[in-house]
């Protein structure tokens, strides 16, 4: 009895993921066969259009045909070990470079941008220990973004770079320590509102001290999410009540929720909710309005073989995929499906960017299934 009770609750779950609205239209097309999971996008060569930036090349917008030759990322098994792609001009030449690093290498690093079309330089920011993924945030609202490292078991760090009196990049970075340990998934965003960005880490959310103060950040022990929490957690008013939620993917096993911020005037607790209990590795998403309707959607995916065949649903079909949010839940948009050639999944870091300028926002993603774009051909 119970068994089935548990089956109706998941088919109705099913049904409500699954939009019967107009689905954006996208054109498909392979970049490169490469095996990187990160990819970045911005003007490389400033020509005034947008490049993408993958592993160890680059390809010239608008077509993307043409690659060139950063430098020879490390691979370790099947990895590459390049596990973000942040666009940042880091030394103010006018020449935009980009922040990476990896779980293997145990470092973070940038990778200076020649400008005259030779390899680009490596050049070491920290040694962070193993690093899940890296995002960047404008962690102390001065309006430049700082660097921050998912480092699971290591400290929670942010690194900001370092400018002059007229706000040019030094090269340098200054680093902030927010807590002694960190586990796998993180996220930023103000949970409190009150005006300020905190941190959410496995265990709880960081709280954000008063600007300029020197007190610590408290922790606030209000949920404990799964132990592979995806990269980033996204932070949001889903249901719009006022109070910001978060959304969670299971990023080495089945599941996509959102936990949904429920305050009493004094304490807050957080109700989750099952997004798609059905697909595994969400490993990474970006929240984005991509049907340009004034309301933000969910763009997410399965990273395919994020653990190699050692996680739960290793196997199963790939899928890129975009859920809109209904007004009582989310439902779901099926972008590409398949098996390995004919799905897609979303690597560790992926982009979303108008890429010839038409006013929609296109998918940038890469994975070990290859380097594509998803052109957005709209409604």
């Amino acid at each position: 009895m119970k068994k089935s009770i548990q089956f109706i609750i998941c088919f109705i779950v099913l049904l409500s993921t699954y939009s019967s609205y107009a689905q954006i239209k996208f054109r498909q097309q392979l970049i490169a066969s490469e095996s990187a999971e990160s990819v970045g996008v911005f003007d490389v060569n400033n020509d005034r259009v947008l490049d993408i930036v993958s592993g160890s090349y680059w390809y010239a917008g608008p077509l993307f045909l043409k690659r060139s030759l950063i430098s020879q990322v490390v691979r370790v098994n099947e990895y590459f070990d390049d596990f973000s792609t942040i666009p940042l001009d880091v030394n103010g030449d006018g020449h935009m470079d980009f922040i990476t690093g990896g779980w293997f290498g145990k470092s973070l690093h940038w990778k200076e941008n020649p400008g005259n079309g030779g390899e680009w330089k490596q050049h070491l920011i920290a040694e962070t220990g193993n690093i899940e993924c890296t995002r960047a945030w404008d962690v102390d609202g001065d309006g430049y973004e700082e660097i921050v490292p998912n480092t699971p078991n290591s400290p929670l760090i942010y690194y900001s770079l370092k400018r002059d009196k007229n706000n040019k990049a030094t090269g340098e970075f200054s680093t902030t320590k927010i807590a002694e340990k960190q586990g796998h998934g993180l996220g930023f965003g103000d949970i409190n509102g009150d005006g300020r960005g905190d941190f959410i880490v496995s265990n709880g959310w960081l709280e954000a001290p008063v600007n300029g103060s020197n007190k610590l950040w408290k922790l606030h022990s209000d949920f404990k999410l799964t132990d592979d929490a995806g990269v980033p957690i996204i932070v949001a008013d889903v249901n719009q009540d006022g109070l910001n939620d978060l959304i969670v993917g299971h990023g080495h096993s089945y599941g996509l929720d959102w936990y949904e911020q429920r305050n009493d005037g004094e304490n807050s607790k957080f109700v989750k909710h099952p997004i798609d209990p059905f697909h595994s590795q969400y490993h990474t998403m970006e929240w984005a309005d991509i049907d340009n309707d004034g309301k933000m959607e969910l763009i997410t995916g399965k990273r395919y073989r994020a653990h190699n065949d050692n996680d739960p649903g290793s196997n199963d079909p790939m899928e890129l995929c975009y859920f809109k949010w209904n007004g009582e839940s989310f439902t779901k948009n099926v972008i590409c499906a398949g098996p390995f050639g004919k799905g897609k999944g979303t690597g560790i870091y992926f982009s979303i960017a108008d890429l010839h300028n038409t006013g929609r926002k296109d998918i940038i993603v890469a994975g070990k299934d290859g380097l594509y774009v998803f052109f957005n051909e709209g409604l």
